[in-house]
C-alpha cells in the first residue's frame, strides 16, 4: 500500500490526494509533522525518487526560511542534509507518496500519472 505523508492544511496534499481517490489508489495517510520519516526513509525515497537531494526541501516553508538553508544548503553534506530533513516535517516537500519501488515529492499530476497508475 502506498504510503502517504501529508500535512492536513496544505492544498497541495488536498489535490494529490484527491488525485489517488479519484484513480482508486489506494494509501495510508500519514501527518508528516506528527510522524516525520526517519533518515533511512528519507533516503530511500529519495533513492527511488530519482530526485536531486536539495528538491526534497519544502523551499517556501517557514522553517527552510527560519534556519537560512537557501545560502546554507550548498555547504551542506549529504548526511546533514537527510539528518535536517528527518528532524522536522515541515522541511520536507510534500505530499510524499511512496510504495517501496517508486516515491514522488510534491504534487504533479503528469507525475503520478507515470508512476502510480
Amino acid at each position: 500500500m502506498l504510503k502517504f505523508y501529508t500535512y492536513p492544511s496544505c492544498s497541495t496534499c488536498k489535490k494529490a490526494k484527491k488525485w489517488l481517490e479519484e484513480n482508486g489508489i489506494p494509501y495510508n495517510e500519514i501527518d508528516i509533522v506528527k510522524s516525520v520519516p526517519g533518515r533511512g526513509e528519507i533516503r530511500t525515497y529519495w533513492k527511488n525518487s530519482g530526485l536531486e537531494l536539495k528538491k526534497l526541501f519544502n523551499t517556501s516553508g517557514v522553517k527552510y526560511r527560519e534556519l537560512g538553508l537557501k545560502d546554507r544548503l550548498p555547504e551542506l553534506d549529504e548526511e546533514e542534509q537527510l539528518t535536517l530533513l528527518a528532524s522536522d516535517g515541515k522541511l520536507l516537500k510534500r505530499p510524499i507518496a511512496a510504495d517501496g519501488k517508486g516515491a514522488t515529492f510534491g504534487f504533479k499530476e503528469t507525475v503520478y500519472e507515470k508512476t502510480w497508475k
